[in-house]
C-alpha cells in the first residue's frame, strides 16, 4: 500500500499538468491541420496599384486622408484562429501603376506636379476627352484634396486620385440623352417591367405599388398592372391571378405611377393592362385613369394610328396600352366558332399550337379569360354585344396602343399593316420559335409596330431569360420582373445605362433597313476590336466586414470579363487569383473581336475565390459597347439586386482598335 501511494505520489506531478498539456498538443494539431489545408501565404500586395487613400498606405504624403481613411493597416492584416493564434498578412506601401506613371511623366516631362495645360492634353490625346472638360476636372481635384502647398498644380497621387474616381472619371458617355429622340416609338428600345406590382415571387408574395416606384425611379417606362374585380365585383384590384398574391388597389397604383412617372426620365410612361373586368368595371377604371392623370393622359384622336408618335412628342404623357373591349368579344366569338369547327385552321396552329384563352402559364396582355366574370357575355346575343361594346366606349378610346395576339397563327400576325400600328406580344418560348423560323419577318414587323415579349409562367421565382433574342430581333419591350435579381437583369440594367438612363434606346440603323435585314445567326466580319486591360481593384474594405469573404485570411479576388452580345461575339474571360489582397492588383488585358458592338455589352464581375465551396461574389457591372469612353478608366461596381456599392471600384482601360 505504502508503494501505492509513494507511486501516485510520483505521478502526482504529471497528472496535475496533464490537462494543460492536452490542450496545447489539441491547439498545435489543430495549427498543423489548418496550415496544411490554408498554407499561410505572404501578401502578394503589389506597391504599384493600391490607392494612395487605401487604408493599407504606410506612408503619411502631403496628402490629409479623411478621417475614416485613418486606419491602422493591421486591421486588414490580422485574422485571429481558434481564438488564440494569430495569421498575420504583410501590407507594403504601394503606388499608381506603371501606365499610369509613364503618362504623367510624359505629360509632365518628367516634373513632379502637372498644371491645367499638360492634364488638358492627357485628356485629349489618352482619354478623348473634348478640351471643355479639362478645366472643371481640374478645379474638382482641387476642391477634393487638402494640399497645404502647390494649389494650382497636381502631384502624381492627385492625378492617380482623379483617374480612380468613378465621378470625376466614369467609364461611360456623359450622363445625358444625347440619342434622337424625334422617331417613332418602334425605333426604340423600352425599359419594360413584367408584373411590376409584385414584391417577389410569382405565387404568394405581395402586391403593391413601392415596387412601381422602384422601377419608376430607376428609369422604367412601362409598367404592367393585371387588373381584377374583388370578391364582391364592386371593386378593382390589381394581382397576380389564381395565385396566392395578395392584392393592391389599383387607385394606389395609379397615384404612384402619377407622383413618380417623370422622377427619373421625362419621356413617357406607358401602363399595360392586362384586363380581366367585366363591362362596368371596365367604365370604373377608366374613370379612375381619366381622373388621376387628367391632362398627363395621351388620347389619339384617331381610332388607329398609322404611325407611333415620338418619345419627344409625348414627354411627360401617360400611354395606355391594352386590348381594345371589341378585340375581346371577337376572340370570345372566334374561340366557339373554333370549337365547333376546324374548317379555317391555319398550318402555322400545327407548328404553334392553337392559343388558348385560359392558359394561365402563358397568357398574354389584356388577354380576357373565361371565368365567372364573363359567364353572360360568353352566352350573349348579338343585342347583348352592342350593349357591352358601347358601355366601354370611354375605355376604348383612353386605348393609345392597341395590343393584340397572334389569333390566325404568328406568320399572319407579323404582316405589316401600312393603315395602321399594334402592339403584338409573345412569350420568350414563343419568340425564340419565331426567330428560329420567322426571323426576318419578325424584324421587318418590330420596324413599324411594338413587339413585347414576357417571361413563361413557370419562372414562379421571378427569375428572367436572355434579351439578347429580344433585342437582336428589334423587339421594343422586353419585358423583365424587376423585382428578381440575377445576370439576365444585370444585362437589362446594363442596356438602359445607355441615353442617360432615360428608358428609351435608339435601335442601331442596322435593325431599322428595310431593304437589308440584319439576321442575327450569319457570319459576319469583324467591325470592332476592343481591349480591354483590368488595373488593380479597392473598395471592399469598406463596403464589407473584414470576415466577409475569409474567416482565415483576407479575399482571393479574380475579375471575370466579356460580351453579351449576338452569338459570335459572345465569350467570357478571366484573371488570375490575386491571393490574400484586398486590393488586388491583377494588370491583365483582354482582346474582344465585335461584328455587331451596337448590340454588344461589356459584362464585368469580381468574385472570391473559395477552394472548399462555391466562390463568393464580389460586384458586378455591364455597360453598353457603344457608350465606353477610350481611356484608363473607374468602373464603380454593384450588388447582385442592380444596386451600387458606396466604395467598390475597378480601374480599367479600353481601346478600341
Amino acid at each position: 500500500g505504502s508503494r501505492a501511494a509513494q507511486s501516485r505520489g510520483k505521478d502526482a506531478p504529471f497528472l496535475s499538468s496533464f490537462p494543460s498539456f492536452f490542450y496545447i498538443s489539441l491547439y498545435l494539431s489543430l495549427y498543423i491541420e489548418f496550415q496544411s489545408r490554408y498554407p499561410k501565404r505572404p501578401s502578394q500586395r503589389n506597391t504599384k496599384y493600391l490607392p494612395p487613400n487605401s487604408p493599407a498606405q504606410l506612408r503619411i504624403s502631403s496628402v490629409s486622408l479623411p478621417p475614416s481613411l485613418h486606419r491602422p493597416a493591421e486591421i486588414m492584416g490580422n485574422y485571429r484562429m481558434c481564438g488564440c493564434f494569430v495569421r498575420k498578412f504583410s501590407v507594403i506601401e504601394s503606388g499608381p501603376p506603371p501606365d499610369i506613371a509613364d503618362a504623367f511623366r510624359k505629360y509632365t516631362g518628367g516634373a513632379p506636379v502637372m498644371f491645367p495645360d499638360q492634364l488638358r492634353l492627357f485628356l485629349a490625346e489618352h482619354q478623348g476627352a473634348d478640351d471643355g472638360t479639362a478645366g472643371k476636372i481640374f478645379a474638382a481635384i482641387l476642391q477634393k484634396r487638402h494640399h497645404l502647398f502647390s494649389r494650382h498644380s497636381l502631384t502624381l497621387d492627385d492625378f492617380y486620385r482623379y483617374l480612380f474616381s468613378p465621378d470625376l472619371n466614369p467609364p461611360t458617355i456623359a450622363d445625358q440623352v444625347y440619342q434622337d429622340m424625334t422617331k417613332p416609338l418602334s425605333h426604340y428600345f423600352i425599359y419594360t417591367g413584367h408584373n411590376s406590382y409584385l414584391t417577389g415571387n410569382q405565387l404568394n408574395s405581395d402586391c403593391s405599388d413601392i415596387p412601381i416606384i422602384k422601377a419608376l425611379k430607376r428609369g422604367v417606362r412601362v409598367i404592367e398592372l393585371d387588373i381584377w374585380p374583388n370578391s364582391d365585383k364592386d371593386e378593382i384590384h390589381v394581382l397576380h391571378g389564381r395565385t396566392l398574391t395578395t392584392p393592391v388597389e389599383v387607385l394606389t397604383c395609379l397615384r404612384s405611377i402619377k407622383e413618380y412617372a417623370f422622377v427619373a426620365s421625362p419621356y413617357p410612361v406607358i401602363i399595360t393592362l392586362e384586363d380581366h373586368l367585366t363591362t362596368q368595371l371596365q367604365a370604373k377604371v377608366a374613370q379612375m385613369i381619366k381622373d388621376t392623370f387628367g391632362e398627363m393622359l395621351y388620347c389619339p384622336d384617331a381610332e388607329c394610328l398609322e404611325e407611333f408618335p415620338s418619345p419627344e412628342d409625348l414627354k411627360y404623357r401617360i400611354i395606355i396600352s391594352t386590348k381594345p373591349p371589341t378585340e375581346y368579344l371577337m376572340g370570345k366569338s372566334s374561340t366557339r366558332k373554333r370549337s365547333k369547327s376546324q374548317k379555317d385552321k391555319d398550318s402555322d396552329d400545327e407548328i404553334w399550337g392553337r392559343e388558348a384563352a385560359a392558359d394561365s402559364t402563358d397568357r398574354e396582355d389584356g388577354e380576357m379569360v373565361k371565368d365567372s366574370t364573363h359567364q353572360s357575355g360568353s352566352e350573349s346575343s348579338e343585342g347583348t354585344d352592342y350593349e357591352l361594346l358601347s358601355g366601354t366606349s370611354d375605355y376604348k378610346r383612353l386605348i393609345a396602343i392597341q395590343a393584340g395576339k397572334a389569333k390566325s397563327g404568328l406568320k399572319q400576325a407579323l404582316r405589316v399593316d401600312c393603315a395602321k400600328v399594334k402592339r403584338l406580344s409573345l412569350s420568350e418560348q414563343k419568340l425564340e420559335k419565331a426567330a428560329e423560323n420567322h426571323g426576318e419577318e419578325v424584324i421587318r414587323f418590330t420596324q413599324k409596330n411594338i413587339l413585347r415579349v414576357y417571361p413563361k409562367g413557370t419562372r414562379f421565382t421571378s427569375s428572367n431569360y436572355k434579351p439578347l433574342v429580344g433585342w437582336m430581333h428589334g423587339a421594343q419591350m422586353v419585358a423583365f420582373n424587376m423585382q428578381g435579381y440575377g445576370r439576365a437583369l444585370w444585362l437589362m440594367h446594363g442596356m438602359f445605362r445607355s441615353n442617360g438612363g432615360c428608358g428609351y434606346v435608339k435601335k442601331p440603323d442596322l435593325l431599322m433597313d428595310p431593304d437589308k435585314l440584319f439576321t442575327p445567326k450569319s457570319q459576319l466580319p469583324v467591325k470592332k476590336t476592343l481591349k480591354v486591360k483590368v488595373y488593380a481593384g479597392d473598395g471592399w474594405h469598406l463596403d464589407f466586414k473584414q470576415t466577409h469573404f475569409d474567416k482565415y485570411s483576407p479575399p482571393d479576388f479574380y475579375t471575370r470579363v466579356g460580351i453579351a452580345g449576338v452569338p459570335d461575339d459572345v465569350v467570357m474571360k478571366k484573371t488570375r487569383v490575386k491571393e490574400d489582397d484586398w486590393a488586388p492588383v491583377w494588370d491583365e488585358e483582354f482582346t474582344f473581336q465585335l461584328t455587331v458592338p451596337e448590340l454588344a455589352l461589356l459584362r464585368i464581375e469580381v468574385h472570391e475565390y473559395d477552394m472548399s465551396e462555391k466562390d463568393d461574389f464580389g460586384g458586378q457591372t455591364c455597360l453598353p459597347v457603344s457608350e465606353l469612353r477610350p481611356g484608363i478608366r473607374a468602373v464603380p461596381l454593384f450588388n447582385r439586386k442592380g444596386e451600387k456599392y458606396h466604395s467598390v471600384k475597378l480601374l480599367m482601360r479600353f481601346q478600341f482598335v
